[in-house]
């Protein structure tokens, strides 16, 4: 028998080997219209794919010629869903001699943090208890009864009004955080349920898109507080943040505003107008510019809602001026809670961190309470959100002593405060940046 004739039926020929990149090659590929990115060592080509991305071609672009492995499980859910896209974008892998961080990123700490990962995973932190958001969706419910009822026994003079607009504005608020739980996909294990009880809502509970949503919320977690990948971060020029930006601003004599007193009018245009105006705003146009009439139906859904129950109190102009004020109150609440643990933090350039080292110097934590965790949809505990966005809230407090270990082992700044000071440092952090945009304007 000839040599090799016995390779038998069925027999496969070897596999091409797949090509090898090195970092020096991959991050070349972190242009608008070439983007590579690695996952587990292996490069994947998404500059088609990221038009088509469900969260956005912003979010896995700003993941361009790096390694997105601990983004990419943070993100997603359904794994052996996502796997199946990614196979046709697959084109090669790191060579061997290559370390799997990019920009010298600390390897440790990574290995560390994917291993506490997987503890979190056998402690079934990542399953939700179904009846706690049942919960918070019926207390919603209730809160949005109560209101209708105020105004129904009491009548529309300016006390009932008042009352009813601060119950709506609480009702508000907790749909937000409870849709935010649904659009990070931490409720349930499909994402396709998540996606749909996210689009009821955000829509018809509070009027907004889940897919403005989904693609301006993915990109603060995915690099929060980084200029250019943050839009959380984005101020237009109204404020100056961090330490770097501030100087910057000062060295060159931009003065959109008197940035020195940016934690004054910070309660007059920030707080008081996010929601109601420029949120709004962004919000309908998003809609009908990019054709979403899904998003735009759902949204309708709860302003026909809101003016049946409320025009024959109000009246329509009436109504109107009533719906603005739930927004007011609802945007003060808003702010405070998403920038005490933010604004405080390091804002600056892209400084190509780790996972865990990006989250921690972008967050902090307030202490945990009953009310803490009702006022903020636990947000409070936005270190641990933000390492594992698909955990269900109620599991954030169980996962929070083995990061706080692991900070610890690692030197790691690990930052808890109470309420008021968390809300106190947000106004001193602006103050801190305006006087130094100031010191950089006079050249001192």
């Amino acid at each position: 028998m000839g040599k090799g004739g016995n390779q038998g039926e069925g027999a496969t020929e070897r596999e091409a080997p797949m090509p090898t990149f090195s970092w020096e090659e991959i991050q070349k590929h972190n242009l608008r219209t070439d983007r590579w990115l690695v996952i587990d060592r292996k490069v994947y080509n998404i500059t088609k794919w990221s038009r088509r991305h469900p969260g956005g071609f912003r979010v896995i672009g700003h993941y361009a010629g790096e390694d997105a492995t601990d983004a990419f499980f943070a993100f997603h859910r359904n794994l052996d869903f996502v796997r199946k896209f990614m196979k046709p974008l697959l084109i090669g892998e790191l060579a061997p001699e290559e370390p799997s961080q990019d920009h010298s990123k600390n390897s440790q700490i990574t290995e560390d943090f994917r291993a506490l990962r997987k503890t979190a995973e056998q402690m079934n932190l990542f399953k939700a208890n179904h009846l706690f958001f049942l919960l918070l969706l019926a207390h919603i419910f209730v809160m949005e009864t109560i209101a209708w009822f105020t105004v129904f026994y009491f009548g529309n003079g300016w006390i009932p009004t008042i009352i009813t607009a601060i119950i709506l504005a609480a009702s508000q608020a907790q749909a937000g955080w409870l849709q935010h739980d649904f659009g990070h996909l931490s409720v349930y294990k499909k994402s396709t349920w998540n996606h749909i009880v996210h689009k009821f809502t955000i829509g018809h509970l509070k009027g907004a898109s889940g897919n403005w949503w989904n693609h301006r919320h993915f990109q603060h977690h995915a690099k929060p507080n980084i200029f250019q990948k943050d839009p959380d971060v984005n101020m237009l020029h109204l404020f100056v943040l961090g330490e770097r930006q501030p100087v910057e601003y000062g060295q060159k004599k931009l003065k959109y505003l008197p940035y020195n007193h940016q934690h004054e009018y910070f309660y007059l245009i920030g707080p008081p107008l996010l929601i109601p105006i420029y949120f709004q705003y962004q919000i309908i146009m998003t809609m009908i510019v990019h054709k979403d009439w899904v998003d735009l139906a759902w949204a309708v859904s709860y302003y026909a809602r809101f003016f049946i129950t409320y025009i024959p109190f109000y009246g329509f102009l009436g109504s109107i001026l009533f719906l603005n004020f739930i927004r007011f109150l609802e945007s003060h609440w808003f702010v405070w809670v998403t920038q005490m643990s933010h604004i405080p933090m390091d804002i600056d350039n892209e400084a190509y961190r780790d996972w865990f080292s990006s989250q921690l110097s972008a967050t902090c934590n307030v202490e945990q309470s009953f009310f803490n965790d009702w006022f903020s949809g636990h947000l409070n505990f936005q270190i641990e959100h933000h390492l594992f966005p698909t955990m269900p809230r109620h599991n954030l407090h169980k996962v929070a002593p083995l990061v706080r270990s692991l900070c610890a082992k690692h030197g790691i700044e690990y930052q808890e405060k109470p309420l008021l000071q968390a809300l106190q440092d947000i106004t001193g952090s602006l103050k801190k940046s305006g006087q130094l945009w100031l010191d950089a304007y006079l050249h001192k």
